[in-house]
């Protein structure tokens, strides 16, 4: 493949639309579509998913940042029931200071927030410094979603 902007539909039924890198890699801005239904939209390097919207097919996704294709950094997942955690990630799971919300708009009592691990709390705080970097990450892949459409 070479650099620049391309179509591919793979054997397997997966989608990509997007810019390449000259080694052949998905680099810079796409959106791939799993065969699944499960969706990425938002920037690659070397292949691999670094900042962008993940939405599955069962109506749950992740906002926010990525290493190596993982969740990592700060972010917003929203489980499919409406319950989301903003805050933390880390190697593609939950991990450091947040907040949970549940569907109904509650934080649980006591509140539930603090520093996770997994979906579990181990030490309950305040952590709105990592809820505020966590919105904004979502904002940022938002607002950076919108002006690619353009």
């Amino acid at each position: 493949m070479s650099q620049g902007r391309h179509q591919v539909t793979y054997d397997e039924g997966d989608q990509y639309d997007g810019e390449w890198n000259t080694d052949g890699q998905r680099h810079g801005w796409g959106n791939l579509a799993f065969a699944d239904g499960t969706k990425y939209v938002g920037k690659f390097e070397v292949g691999l998913f670094a900042g962008g919207v993940l939405s599955f097919a069962d109506g749950s996704r992740y906002e926010g940042e990525f290493t190596a294709g993982k969740y990592h950094g700060f972010g917003i997942y929203t489980r499919a029931d409406g319950t989301k955690f903003e805050g933390q990630f880390a190697d593609g799971k939950v991990k450091g200071f947040g907040l949970m919300t549940f569907s109904d708009g509650t934080y649980g009592r006591p509140r539930n927030e603090g520093q996770f691990e997994g979906s579990a709390i181990v030490n309950r705080c305040q952590a709105k410094d990592a809820i505020r970097r966590a919105q904004q990450a979502a904002h940022l892949i938002r607002t950076q979603m919108s002006a690619q459409a353009q």
